[in-house]
């Protein structure tokens, strides 16, 4: 069934995300109501309608469903249990079974073993006796990473030994986690990809992603790689895909080796920090591509039409008040997006800038000039 301009759509959650979701999807002619327990959200700001209340509230569900033709997510963090309960009122994607899957990394690992990919070695820890055992040993160095609830470097701990490796565990108050062997790596990548209901399949560019302290620092497109690794990484990413069963946008992160080796590092349903040069930089966005495979409607192209540097603004550019944003608007092949964020904190992803260019290296070059004035204001 086709969802047509007119139709009221709802989105759970109210980050950034949702709001680029609500700016899309009204673009396209739709209606958007957003849920979120936070009053003042950038999402629930520029949306038709507004619900404040808890994600699992289930009055406040109910009347979402019931106004609503189609319900997305905007982060993987609502509880699946709501996701399943809407779905008596109306169209519900992504589904709660990947959601479930992806928001909890022990199932996802070994839902990505068993699904026969690859993944960087790692021991459950779920309970301090745990990390007795020999097997957990082997996976020094590591990071331990919070099995639920953890993101952008938020519950990750480097551990070097056993002694470090207590410490954290009781930092991050004994819940289930994850501990990954460190490998070094030649680089990270992420493929975004949509997949429609009828299993119309369409992926985005690969990008090639910097990170700092966990965080997403600036994403190169397309990444700097060769066409096999890259044709590889978007084969494997639609594959996730197939095997979830999935429909909507989705984003595998890879590991990339020193020998080339793809590992998934991990999958988010939904649009991508890393995708979000494709509002610039692509024929279709991410967020428009959400809206169509919500929609029932045919995926649109995907093809890249400039070169891109994604950086993100975090708050920490605002430490001295706000930014020179002349940095940014002097350059007339950049592109500034603002969250509507009241409040600058460090490490909050305030915003982001997109340069664009005829080839990477040009548009990579531009960004770095940027951000490097930016900061030193």
């Amino acid at each position: 069934m086709k969802i047509m301009p007119g139709a009221m759509l709802g989105v759970l959650g109210g980050g950034q995300l949702g709001r680029m979701f609500v700016q899309a999807a009204q673009q396209m002619g739709y209606s958007v109501t957003v849920l979120d327990p936070s009053h003042d959200s950038p999402a629930g700001r520029v949306a038709d309608a507004f619900i404040c209340a808890d994600y699992a509230d289930r009055a406040a569900l109910k009347k979402l469903g019931q106004q609503c033709a189609a319900v997305t997510t905007e982060f993987e963090n609502i509880p699946a249990e709501s996701l399943r309960w809407l779905t008596q009122y109306c169209v519900v994607s992504p589904d709660a079974g990947s959601v479930s899957i992806a928001q909890n990394r022990v199932m996802e690992k070994r839902f990505l073993i068993d699904s026969g990919f690859s993944v960087a070695s790692f021991a459950v820890i779920s309970r301090p006796e745990d990390i007795g055992t020999h097997d957990a040993a082997q996976f020094l160095p590591g990071i331990l990473k919070v099995s639920q609830f953890g993101y952008d470097g938020k519950g990750q701990i480097k551990v070097a030994d056993v002694t470090e490796l207590h410490a954290a565990y009781a930092q991050l108050n004994h819940t289930v986690c994850v501990l990954e062997k460190f490998i070094p790596l030649k680089s990270e990548l992420s493929v975004v990809v949509a997949r429609g209901s009828d299993g119309e399949i369409e992926t985005f560019p690969v990008a090639e992603n910097r990170h700092v302290n966990g965080i997403l620092d600036i994403s190169i497109v397309p990444a700097r790689i060769s066409p096999q690794l890259a044709e590889q990484a978007q084969d494997i990413a639609c594959r996730v895909a197939e095997k979830l069963q999935y429909r909507g946008v989705l984003c595998v992160e890879f590991f990339v080796l020193h020998d080339d080796t793809l590992l998934i590092n991990e999958i988010a349903p939904r649009p991508h920090n890393s995708g979000h040069y494709s509002i610039n930089a692509c024929i279709t966005s991410q967020f428009e591509q959400q809206v169509r495979t919500l929609c029932g409607l045919p995926l649109g192209s995907t093809a890249q039409h400039s070169a891109a540097a994604m950086v993100n603004l975090l708050g920490d550019v605002w430490r001295n008040g706000d930014p020179d944003w002349n940095q940014v608007l002097l350059h007339r092949s950049a592109k500034l997006h603002l969250y509507g964020k009241t409040e600058a904190r460090p490490g909050r992803k305030m915003g982001h800038f997109t340069v664009l260019s005829t080839d990477t290296a040009t548009a990579l070059s531009e960004a770095l000039q940027i951000k490097k004035r930016l900061e030193s204001n």
